[in-house]
């Protein structure tokens, strides 16, 4: 056994195989049903040519058959490639270009989408539709359930393409014994002590006390896969649902006795926390509830507060990470202590740390409050797939150490937590002052008539760039730009204030609820909405 992530996997099955794995849309499955029908996939697959290294495209909503194709794929030492629902033709055509699909397992809602980008991947040599329609059932059912499948490697590749908001998107190549450490519970996030036997993931799961996990965001992020994939390893159930709706997460964690509750910043935060004022959500017994984690967006100390005013003894965290370098901080949120000066201020997990321009490491001691960029070194991915170009921009060998440095600010406090700041390539110029935008989002969506905010440069003639504000007020309420910036002016410096309010009815995200700059700039530059 080795730490790839169907061996871990195949593992717990064998010490966990009773107990009830997955819970989506209704559907069940114990360890041991997941496995079974997991091999009759990866049978299927196999037999129309998927082996080690072909790649197979999974296209679908959170479901169970997300599943069922993520670990039959692994099973056959083949590559599985996540695929943003929300896409239409031209990006999947590249997207499905640039990822040499030879198979596709895909929802049959997406059926006409698919249709029309065919003719133009000549790899792809098999599909496989699942829901109403399909062929997927017909394809389980021929296969057998017997685990067969020869001997895998840490060595085998795991790929995780990138939302592409800043750009078309990008595969972020990575051994799975790397992804594992960086991302899949390998090292305590706290300690940075390793694992160093693969069946330590099993003896966790014995040892300790079953988890029942709710990750919201769609599987085709990498937070939801690794809520998925490492909970798997040590015996925890897992709960998904196939759209965000606030009522139905809570009343998922009533019925289910949900543990563990997993969002993405204010996008999900907010909403959640304001469907407990109103019935269904307010009359649900959320007892079990006893830890919410946010990663990969803004998440508001307004809205963390009204969570620990609701729920007074929860466990919440807050955590940076990217697709390119794994979990790379996390905080522990306490009441009283919510403010941020950007995004989050974490704790480094081992291996991060802040580069200059220079590529050197700076020191907590000797450069606290110097921005520079966060970096990785350790277990750090390969590269780009079939991009040569930006793997040579973002993977750096320094003095003997290969860092990944994917783009974010962020700077060193004097006790050693790291504040991140932004991504560069969102960061606004004004009279040659960089300003994030997460910073002033924070301080926008605190005001009391804004629901949602996302901030952006445009251009002017004086300074290169002013500030933007693109708002989703609250129901029945109007918020004017005179009001936004008294209320910012007592929370960041004067030049970060927004000096245009673009009102939206609704403010646009990705579906893991990640800032939609793109859309924002249209709104705030041509009056897009």
């Amino acid at each position: 056994m080795e730490f790839n992530l169907a061996d871990l996997f195949e593992h717990a099955v064998d010490a966990f195989g009773e107990r009830e794995y997955l819970v989506a849309n209704g559907t069940r499955r114990t360890y041991a049903e997941m496995e079974a029908r997991a091999n009759q996939l990866a049978h299927h697959l196999a037999a129309h040519g998927v082996g080690p290294g072909d790649h197979v495209g999974i296209y679908g909503e959170n479901c169970v058959e997300w599943v069922e194709c993520l670990w039959a794929v692994f099973k056959l030492r083949a590559v599985w490639i996540n695929i943003n629902y929300r896409y239409v033709e031209d990006e999947l055509a590249y997207l499905f270009a640039n990822a040499d699909l030879k198979a596709l397992v895909h929802e049959a809602a997406f059926t006409e989408r698919v249709n029309g980008v065919l003719p133009h991947l000549p790899k792809l040599q098999h599909r496989l539709v699942f829901g109403p329609g399909g062929d997927y059932e017909t394809a389980l059912a021929a296969q057998s359930t017997e685990r067969d499948f020869g001997p895998r490697s840490g060595d085998d590749i795991y790929i995780l393409y990138t939302g592409g908001t800043t750009g078309m998107p990008k595969g972020v190549v990575w051994r799975q014994a790397d992804v594992f450490f960086a991302l899949g519970g390998g090292i305590d996030a706290l300690t940075g002590v390793k694992v160093t036997r693969p069946e330590q993931m099993v003896e966790k799961g014995t040892n300790g006390f079953p988890l029942t996990t709710l990750p919201i965001a769609p599987l085709m992020h990498g937070a939801t896969q690794w809520s998925v994939m490492g909970g798997s390893f040590v015996g925890n159930k897992i709960v998904l649902m196939a759209k965000f709706d606030p009522d139905e997460v809570w009343r998922l964690v009533q019925d289910e006795r949900c543990t563990s509750v997993f969002i993405t910043g204010d996008a999900m935060g907010r909403p959640l926390i304001e469907a407990l004022d109103h019935e269904p959500a307010a009359s649900y017994d959320l007892s079990s509830l006893i830890n919410l984690s946010s990663t990969a967006a803004l998440f508001s100390p307004t809205v963390k507060d009204a969570f620990l005013d609701r729920f007074p003894n929860l466990i919440m965290t807050d955590a940076i990470g990217a697709s390119e370098s794994g979990a790379n901080g996390i905080t522990f949120v306490k009441k009283g202590a919510t403010e941020m000066k950007g995004g989050p201020t974490v704790t480094p997990i081992a291996g991060t740390l802040v580069l200059d321009d220079d590529m050197r490491p700076l020191s907590p001691t000797e450069s606290p409050g110097v921005v520079g960029r966060i970096a990785r070194s350790g277990h750090v991915p390969i590269g780009y797939y079939n991009d040569p170009e930006k793997t040579a921009q973002t993977f750096l060998t320094v003095d003997g150490v290969r860092y990944v440095i994917p783009g974010d600010y962020a700077m060193y406090e004097p006790d050693g937590s790291i504040t991140l700041l932004g991504r560069g390539s969102q960061s606004i110029n004004s009279g040659g002052e960089k300003i994030y935008p997460e910073e002033v989002e924070s301080a926008v969506r605190s005001h009391p008539d804004v629901y949602d905010a996302v901030v952006v440069g445009v251009p002017d003639e004086r300074w290169g760039q002013r500030v933007a504000a693109v708002v989703q007020a609250r129901d029945g309420t109007a918020p004017t730009l005179d009001s936004i910036q008294e209320h910012c002016r007592a929370k960041i410096a004067g030049y970060k204030v927004p000096r245009e309010l673009h009102l939206v009815s609704l403010m646009q995200r990705s579906p893991s609820g990640k800032p939609d700059y793109p859309w924002a700039k249209k709104v705030a530059t041509e009056g897009v909405s």
